[in-house]
């Protein structure tokens, strides 16, 4: 018995548009045809995007790269639910993006998650040679603009470009922890004295009652309280930018904005950024640098630094970090003080089927 006229014409409609679904898949999940290779002596490669989205490749890699391929489904995911106005990329909003063309990378630095030592690395990648060791290359040197290239100092067709076939990368970490980590390198060092004059004197100024002369004069002192205070002070914002060591990570990086292949963690540095280096295809050449600090930035110091904070002033941080918190699966800690605080909603991967909310963020722009 023959189908209907209606019924074939249907019929062929949903395969042809299955076939476009198909096609406009592999051709947002592979690296532009024109996009080079990296090449090693006389042979050539994958680019770490291909490695990263070809199907052999990825079997071979999928143990090390589960939980990154895991994070970077959550983050889709949190996009979708938070995300109220998509808006333009700004050359400003790129500075933190190095670009690192021999391997087609793209890495968006977080200060105080281990980006000292990425920029190592990426110097040691991008050096032909002059650099070998990243842990011979000075911290300050690794810090110096003009040693690494940023995205914002491409054109917009070349940026667009490394968007689309570059491997991009992102390494976070619990957004108190980094905060604490970052007070106590900034204020408690006494070698720091360009922060303390820069910030610590402001801090004083507005947030001490009766200050001494010494401490307006220094700024060397400033407590953690008074730390809090500052950053919750809507004066702050509105004034300037807050400083990249204390700045959420969604300001740095625009991680709704820009599709990360790969979101790192700072608990999980050195499996993650072997990760990385494997898809880049220098992990039996370069190693990661281990982080050497005996007294390393951890939940239970974060936890002793917060005791001296009102449940009123943790709840204002908190707010502030919420977005931190959200974007990258991390629970409200267990420390914080205060009924009223809700936990920022956790995404697991069975709240969307992976290919519908796959084609929402595809929809949306990539």
């Amino acid at each position: 018995m023959m189908m209907p006229r209606g019924g074939r014409l249907f019929l062929a409609t949903c395969l042809g548009s299955l076939l476009v679904l198909v096609l406009y898949f592999q051709s947002i999940t592979q690296p532009e045809p024109g996009v080079k290779t990296v090449s090693g002596p006389g042979k050539s490669r994958r680019g770490p995007l291909q490695t990263l989205y070809n199907g052999e490749q990825q079997l071979e890699l999928l143990a090390a790269q589960r939980s990154l391929q895991g994070r970077r489904e959550l983050l889709e995911q949190a996009c979708l639910s938070s995300m109220r106005k998509r808006r333009v990329l700004s050359p400003e909003d790129l500075k933190h993006l190095i670009v690192d063309d021999k391997h087609s990378l793209i890495y968006c630095y977080v200060p105080k998650v281990a980006c000292t030592n990425w920029k190592r690395v990426l110097m040691v990648l991008t050096s032909d040679g002059r650099y070998t060791d990243p842990l011979a290359i000075p911290a300050n040197e690794a810090h110096v603009a003009g040693n690494l290239r940023t995205l914002s100092e491409f054109s917009v067709s070349e940026i667009n470009q490394r968007l689309r076939s570059y491997l991009k990368f992102i390494f976070v970490r619990e957004p108190f922890e980094r905060l604490v980590s970052a007070y106590r390198n900034k204020f408690t060092r006494r070698y720091n004295t360009a922060f303390h004059k820069r910030y610590g004197t402001k801090i004083i100024r507005r947030h001490r009652a009766n200050p001494e002369a010494e401490a307006l004069e220094k700024g060397n002192n400033v407590s953690f309280h008074e730390f809090v205070q500052y950053l919750v002070d809507p004066r702050t914002q509105r004034e300037e930018p807050l400083n990249e060591h204390w700045e959420r990570v969604h300001s740095l990086c625009h991680p709704c904005l820009i599709h990360y292949d790969v979101v790192g963690k700072y608990e999980t540095l050195e499996p993650d950024a072997q990760a990385v280096l494997s898809l880049t295809g220098v992990e039996g050449m370069l190693q990661f640098p281990t982080s050497g600090k005996s007294t390393r930035t951890d939940g239970n110091m974060a936890a002793s630094f917060f005791k001296q904070i009102s449940p009123f002033y943790q709840k204002k941080l908190f707010n502030l970090y919420r977005m931190d918190f959200l974007l990258f699966n991390y629970s409200t800690p267990e420390y914080l003080r205060t009924r009223e605080m809700q936990p920022p909603l956790s995404f697991s991967k069975n709240l969307l089927p992976s290919f519908l909310y796959r084609c929402l963020y595809l929809a949306l722009g990539r």
